[in-house]
């Protein structure tokens, strides 16, 4: 079988080919990757949009409060995908913990950073006398589009690649360390836990009413989400191994709780409906 995708992999796009640089610039002493640059443009973009959503009317915050948030989120997200990353993927970092500092090498979890997010949030409402879950709603909305720069900036850095594959649009990473043509997972998760999510929430928030149902929002995130990466998972190469139950991966093992806590938050969120 190996030889097989060897062969077939000769006549296979080459992430080389492509011309893509992970450094966008050295000015000194500083490099500038693609990498830290989606999460720069995301978060600010993140800032502009959330700034947005809450301008309707029976929205959970102000916009002043959104400017404090931001801090709490940025944090959240980059403390959390990057812990979340070494404990669920790897933990050997822990034993150099200059490397765990490293993000702009590369290296973030996707449920580190919720969970990040989540914490940031119960912080600020914590704070602020805010409603947790309502809160939560319009940072759901928010979050695909970051998600979306990132795991572009994942395809640029030629990283975090699929399992072997003969589809025409499979190519082969130096990274991976052999000559097989792989999935290229990254633009299948760009595409769908990013562009996808962002457009379904959206449509969600402004063509439905569930910003007035707490959790409502969340909800569908956590369920889309997860399924998204359940299923991209079975082409994706796994980071963390398989486990031995049911032989799953590790994302989609941690993507179970985040579907099952979607559902309840769905199907809880019309018995807390709010009156604007």
């Amino acid at each position: 079988m190996t030889d097989m995708l060897l062969i077939g992999s000769a006549a296979a796009l080459d992430w080389a080919d492509l011309g893509l640089n992970p450094v966008i610039a050295e000015i000194g002493p500083f490099t500038f990757r693609w990498y830290s640059m989606a999460y720069l443009v995301g978060i600010v973009f993140g800032w502009w949009y959330l700034a947005k959503l809450v301008s309707r009317p029976g929205a959970p915050m102000s916009a002043t409060q959104v400017d404090d948030f931001i801090v709490y989120v940025t944090l959240g997200i980059i403390l959390g995908g990057r812990i979340g990353h070494v404990v669920f993927y790897q933990p050997e970092l822990f034993l150099e913990p200059l490397k765990v500092l490293k993000i702009w090498e590369g290296g973030m979890s996707f449920h580190g950073g919720v969970l990040g997010v989540m914490l940031a949030i119960l912080i600020l409402v914590w704070r602020s006398g805010l409603s947790w879950l309502r809160v939560l709603d319009y940072v759901a909305v928010v979050y695909p589009v970051g998600h979306l720069l990132g795991r572009l900036a994942n395809f640029v850095n030629g990283e975090l690649w699929g399992r072997a594959s003969d589809l025409p649009w499979a190519m082969t990473f130096p990274g991976a360390g052999d000559a097989i043509a792989r999935h290229p997972s990254q633009l299948y998760q760009a595409g769908l836990e990013g562009l996808a999510l962002a457009l379904i929430l959206c449509w969600m928030f402004y063509r439905t009413d569930a910003r007035l149902m707490p959790g409502r929002l969340a909800g569908a995130f956590g369920i889309i989400m997860g399924t998204f990466r359940f299923l991209i998972e079975f082409v994706r190469e796994p980071e963390g191994g398989t486990f031995d139950l049911l032989g799953l991966t590790s994302g989609q093992a941690l993507s179970i709780p985040l579907i099952l806590v979607g559902v309840w938050l769905f199907l809880r969120a019309p018995r807390h409906r709010i009156a604007v």
